[in-house]
């Protein structure tokens, strides 16, 4: 997969303390291989769907006591740049622009309402190697937060996203867009969220069956966070891993009634 434009989601990883339980959690519900961790970038692995990477899992850095948490990655041409357009706009520099050996740079940020991602400028490292819909690949990123004026400032003004909007004003939810692709997605969180979660970016992975992805991961120790629901992108659920990282799967081959009239955001 070629580097991708500017704010489109190009990279997801977790670091977890127990690394070869979360890889084989995440062998058995999305079918990833591993490959060798590299001593030189802290145990940082691979995962792969059918031959092709499709994240990264590692152990926390010595010292860290954070949580376990999915990190997606927005494509920049620029990171420091970006890091300068983050503090700019209101958001909050969490990890400093770093050279990750001849892969590329990378940074991670806050945005105002308290989402954390990552910013990647791809040098030899572009990323996905799967193609949207690929099973075990990423498949969409969302943008839980309370603060939803605010994102919807945020992003558009640090990566140059187009904000349309769901006609039926009943759900809180905008897409943002890059080249009139949508690659971003952002949900209000309402009174169904319990009020001490804070905001965070939600990745999915594409599954062949979303069912019977849930039964392995409750079966594992995961815990069911919402779903299965069907929809017109697909059958899809959320889950909580056995060490607290939230994710969803889709089955984007099943989908539900039609698409949801949009438009472009006043």
């Amino acid at each position: 997969m070629a580097v991708q434009p500017e704010g489109t989601p190009c990279w997801a990883d977790a670091m977890f303390a127990d690394l070869e339980g979360a890889k084989s959690f995440y062998g058995d519900v999305l079918g990833w291989t591993f490959g060798e961790g590299a001593p030189e970038f802290g145990g940082y692995t691979t995962a792969y769907a059918d031959g092709k990477r499709a994240g990264a899992v590692c152990p926390p850095m010595p010292g860290s006591d954070a949580p376990s948490a999915w990190c997606l990655y927005l494509a920049s041409p620029d990171a420091a740049a970006t890091g300068e357009k983050i503090r700019a706009n209101g958001g909050e520099v969490l990890v400093e622009p770093m050279q990750v050996g001849d892969f590329g740079t990378m940074l991670v940020a806050r945005d105002p309402g308290g989402a954390v991602f990552g910013v990647w400028q791809a040098d030899t490292h572009d990323g996905f190697g799967t193609e949207m819909g690929e099973p075990g690949g990423y498949c969409w990123g969302e943008v839980f937060t309370r603060d939803t004026k605010a994102a919807d400032t945020f992003f558009p003004a640090v990566f140059g996203h187009t904000v349309r909007k769901f006609d039926d004003e009943s759900m809180d939810f905008t897409m943002y867009d890059v080249q009139g692709q949508t690659v971003l997605g952002r949900m209000g969180m309402g009174d169904d969220f319990p009020p001490d979660m804070p905001a965070f970016l939600n990745v999915y992975f594409t599954v062949p069956d979303c069912d019977a992805a849930v039964a392995k991961a409750t079966g594992r120790g995961a815990v069911l966070r919402y779903g299965p629901e069907d929809s017109p992108f697909g059958r899809f659920a959320a889950i909580s891993d056995p060490q607290g990282a939230m994710f969803s799967v889709i089955d984007v081959t099943k989908t539900v009634g039609e698409m949801p009239a949009t438009s472009p955001a006043a």
